[in-house]
């Protein structure tokens, strides 16, 4: 319990931080005013704090969870430490179909007489894509055995989605090629406050799935039959972990790109703290350190201050590849 708390109070800090400082140099004070409803003496300050760090350091909070507890998820299902989104192709599958919207159809699904653009067909060609490949993950766990032939074929579909999106940028249009690459990127600040009660509430579907899959989890640890014999149906607790892990994948994917190294990382960092595997309290905590380490990312990538927000992508690696080096180290079956 101790470790929640002080994990909530680093989450709190870290919120009020991203709030406070920026790309942009705002006093500190001229903040205060801004979040206790009062006038500072320029409007733009008060767009800054109000429309883009407040809707960015939500977004972070919420993204990092999500894919946080995908990871820890997928882990545990698969019973294999380096299991994640991005390793196991699922957030490949969400970048196809993400390009196949903003490369081949120019932003826009149509089905029948109903046309969706912008934002809307993003997060469904997202879905869809992650949804497919986890399926298909799935399916192939059925027949292998093998957590490292496992790993290895999610691998191998990961570079095949590539291989489609590397065709698809070839005869894309100039303009859908730069819009992809600013978007693989990754950037918390893809969503407006408009936008966050949407990606909000797909974020907080997904975490409750995730919160209802606990003693499942808890029993996989011991393996199928024995889960089995618990009264734990293993073919319906593989659907709402498909449709848990598809859904945070998708909206975080669609919303901020494809971020790397959450879903690999934060789960071990968090069983590191806790040593233990008991789901009651790691998952929960997972979730925290997801929030955590998106905040820390996001505060790292405004550093340059007026000479520009450095790429999310360009940071998470720092923080996560150190991470997965110890956890293969220690690993010594793999």
């Amino acid at each position: 319990m101790k470790y929640v708390v002080l994990t909530s109070v680093l989450i709190i800090l870290l919120f009020v931080a991203n709030l406070f400082f920026g790309s942009v140099n705002i006093p500190a004070d001229a903040v205060w005013q801004i979040l206790t409803g009062g006038e500072v003496d320029k409007a733009s300050w008060t767009y800054i704090v109000i429309q883009s760090r407040l809707p960015q350091a939500l977004t972070a909070l919420l993204c990092g969870s999500a894919l946080a507890v995908s990871g820890l998820m997928l882990q545990t299902a698969f019973s294999n430490p380096l299991a994640g989104p991005s390793i196991l192709g699922i957030s490949s599958g969400a970048n196809l179909g993400v390009a196949i919207v903003m490369l081949a159809t120019g932003g826009a699904i149509v089905a029948g007489g109903v046309t969706l653009s912008g934002f809307m067909s993003v997060l469904i060609g997202a879905f869809i894509g992650s949804m497919l490949i986890m399926g298909l993950i799935l399916f192939l766990s059925t027949f292998i055995r093998s957590n490292l032939m496992l790993l290895i074929t999610g691998i191998m579909i990961g570079y095949i989605t590539s291989s489609a999106i590397s065709l698809l940028n070839f005869f894309a249009t100039e303009e859908g090629v730069h819009s992809y690459v600013i978007w693989g990127m990754g950037n918390f600040g893809g969503v407006s406050m408009k936008q966050m009660p949407m990606f909000a509430s797909c974020c907080v579907v997904g975490l409750f799935l995730s919160v209802m899959l606990i003693k499942p989890l808890n029993a996989l640890l011991m393996g199928n039959q024995y889960a089995e014999n618990l009264g734990i149906n293993i073919r319906r607790t593989r659907n709402l972990l498909l449709l848990a892990t598809g859904l945070l994948t998708a909206v975080t994917t669609a919303f901020c790109g494809p971020i790397a190294f959450f879903g690999l990382a934060v789960p071990h960092v968090a069983r590191m703290i806790l040593r233990t595997e008991n789901h009651n309290i790691l998952l929960p905590v997972t979730i925290l350190c997801g929030a955590a380490a998106a905040l820390i990312c996001n505060l790292i990538c405004v550093l340059p201050g007026e000479r520009g927000i450095i790429p999310l992508n360009a940071v998470t690696p720092m923080l996560g590849a150190p991470v997965i080096i110890y956890v293969i180290m220690k690993q010594r079956n793999l």
